[in-house]
Formats: structure tokens, C-alpha cells, sequence
């Protein structure tokens, strides 16, 4: 079962720490990293749920390490065909 993991943060910095850890922690692939605007930065990956879950809950804490500020996150489980298409 595949799965979307979504982790924001305000600053690039804090966007990298987030994405080393999730990717040294969990079997994730990076789909992109979209810089949204007022140093916004969107980490997104995929993988199964599980990996993708856990992933996601590294990427919250690491974050922090690099002074980083948290704005959202998000697991989609079995997304849609056409949402892929537009990440």
C-alpha cells in the first residue's frame, strides 16, 4: 500500500534536517521539496504507509534541531491517481 507524507516548515534548513531524517529513518523516496513562498518550504515523499507514517513523525522532531518552525504535516494513505500526477 503506497502512501503520501507532506512536512512543512518555515526555512530551507529546517526543511533539510526534516528530510535526512525521515530519509535515514524510514524506507521514504523524496517526491519533491516546493518552496511555496515567505520561507515555506513543502517536503514531500513517498513510500509505503507505515514508512511513510513513521517518516513523517521523525521529520516533526528533527526539524527543530536546525531552529525551525513546524506548520503542518500530512499522511495521505492510497492517494488518488490524479493527485499523484500533479505532485
Amino acid at each position: 500500500m503506497s502512501a503520501i507524507g507532506l512536512v512543512e516548515t518555515r526555512g530551507l534548513t529546517a526543511a533539510i534536517e526534516a528530510l535526512d531524517s525521515m530519509a535515514k529513518a524510514a524506507n521514504i523516496r523524496l517526491v519533491d521539496m516546493k518552496r511555496v513562498g515567505s520561507g515555506l518550504i513543502t517536503v514531500i515523499v513517498e513510500g509505503n504507509v507505515s514508512d511513510v507514517s513513521y517518516a513523517i513523525e521523525i521529520g516533526k522532531l528533527a526539524h527543530e534541531r536546525a531552529g525551525g518552525e513546524l506548520i503542518s504535516y500530512s499522511v495521505i494513505p492510497r492517494p488518488h491517481s490524479e493527485l499523484k500526477k500533479i505532485l
